[in-house]
């Protein structure tokens, strides 16, 4: 693997609560368009598999909420999340500047 496909994988695939946090920062997402939202939105399509093991890590940790949206089971960022989304950034942020 080329080193530009690795970094890549590592942060999109390797890297889905990112993904999820930010689509459920202002919004509740359905469960059932998580996937088609993140290839939309970050032009990457996670796994089937994945996508909920990252869903039911993300919510037992307390950083998604389970909500409901048009009857359909959704999520939403909670406070705890959106505080990591801005540690993340502001690494991001270091990181780059640095390279």
């Amino acid at each position: 693997m080329q080193p530009f496909e690795r970094f890549k994988k590592a942060n999109t695939e390797d890297n889905l609560w990112i993904y999820i946090l930010t689509l459920g920062r202002n919004v509740e997402i359905p469960n059932e368009n998580i996937r088609r939202l993140i290839f939309e939105g970050f032009e990457f399509l996670p796994g089937k598999i994945l996508t909920p093991r990252v869903l039911y890590r993300l919510e037992r940790e307390g950083y998604i909420r389970r909500e409901r949206f048009q009857c359909k089971r959704a999520y939403k960022t909670t406070e705890k999340g959106i505080a990591e989304l801005d540690k993340m950034k502001l690494f991001c942020k270091e990181l780059l500047e640095k390279i």
